[in-house]
């Protein structure tokens, strides 16, 4: 399965749209996911950012060994998808390092 985390693009054909990150995760520790295409801002804060979708895959990695689908950004906040990819990049290290074990 592939999600697209957007509140106002719809998602490429063949991706599953979500609109929360909340939505995202639950499908994540489901298992299947094989990619991810995340937003930063989805236009309510409360609600969370796709900020929060990496720091559980970051979490789930460590804390379970979970094994991480491909991860994209699309999202037009550059501060946000600075961060992002930060994350992205420590999940990468953090599998690799699983891997090793």
């Amino acid at each position: 399965m592939k999600i697209y985390l957007d509140d106002i693009r719809q998602a490429p054909e063949g991706w599953v749209r979500a609109y929360w990150p909340n939505e995202v995760i639950a499908l994540l520790a489901q298992g299947g996911v094989t990619e991810v295409s995340l937003d930063h801002d989805l236009g309510d804060d409360q609600q969370g950012t796709g900020y929060a979708v990496i720091c559980w895959i970051e979490e789930a990695v460590v804390t379970r060994g979970f094994v991480p689908p491909n991860i994209a950004i699309h999202s037009a906040n550059p501060v946000g998808r600075e961060r992002m990819q930060r994350g992205i990049e420590s999940i990468s290290r953090l599998a690799a390092r699983n891997l090793d074990l």
